[in-house]
């Protein structure tokens, strides 16, 4: 096994979704050991949100094999601008897609933000290969329902001022990571609106971790997710917000403590 430093940006395999879009993966750790797929948030990448603030070395010091995604429209995978590209149905059917690629039966799931909505209807129509799910910094509900997206295409193309306060963050954190292409995260915000939303109708059977920060203002709808979910438990991240709990270590502890409990082991690739 490769030792890699973490400021270094990992190598990336790209996996074809079904409907043709490249994917962009990463492998880490000893492909024989126990895999967890890691899905990133919002206008994040694999490598911004688990390489860089060391969840790939702790995960794979704890004898974890890890596989993490690039979701569409982010880090190197594709970026198309049509809204059509980024239902909930898609994104579930690329995390099918890349454990396929990788011969993967059962994993471990590990998902922050977007990446933890991902999660959790992957948990429900992947049942039978998620076996277990850690979800960060997941509401309930549709949490982009108020985003203006018309204000958004305003902006980008005419550097109109965002007055809405939800638009103008969402906004500034795309535009802070290096690469992102502010059309094709707008139109994931358009994709991903309607459709199941998580609640307590359609909560997975599987084990399930939630993990908010203290500052986070989805808190208290993340907790109550929790208590929806017939197999969950609630941990919450001192002193951390939505925008920086994935580096919290008592996160990573938790998480890694979590998907190394007995009870029910993944198995090996």
């Amino acid at each position: 096994m490769v030792v890699m430093s973490l400021r270094t940006a990992p190598s990336h395999r790209f996996v074809y979704s079904p409907d043709g879009m490249q994917l962009a993966t990463y492998e880490f750790g000893d492909p024989a050991a126990p895999t967890v797929v890691v899905v990133h948030g919002f206008a994040s990448s694999a490598v911004a949100n688990w390489h860089l603030t060391g969840w790939t070395r702790d995960l794979t010091r704890a004898g974890f094999h890890v596989i993490a995604i690039d979701q569409p429209g982010h880090g190197a995978s594709d970026k198309p601008h049509s809204p059509a590209a980024y239902t909930m149905a898609i994104l579930v059917a690329d995390v099918q897609r890349v454990l396929d690629a990788y011969l993967l039966d059962e994993v471990d799931y590990v998902g922050y933000s977007l990446g933890a909505r991902v999660g959790w209807q992957a948990a429900c129509e992947l049942e039978g290969r998620v076996r277990r799910a850690v979800l960060g910094g997941i509401p309930d509900g549709d949490p982009l329902r108020r985003f203006r997206i018309a204000d958004a295409r305003a902006h980008i193309e005419h550097g109109t001022d965002v007055d809405d306060r939800l638009t103008g963050a969402y906004l500034t954190m795309a535009r802070a990571v290096p690469g992102n292409d502010l059309r094709a995260l707008v139109a994931l915000v358009e994709g991903m609106r309607g459709g199941s939303q998580p609640g307590a109708e359609n909560a997975p059977a599987q084990p399930l971790l939630f993990a908010t920060g203290s500052e986070d203002r989805i808190l208290e709808a993340s907790r109550a997710l929790a208590r929806a979910a017939p197999d969950a438990a609630f941990v919450e991240i001192p002193g951390r917000n939505h925008f920086n709990a994935p580096t919290a270590r008592a996160f990573r502890e938790a998480a890694i403590g979590f998907l190394s409990s007995p009870g029910t082991p993944v198995s090996p690739r």
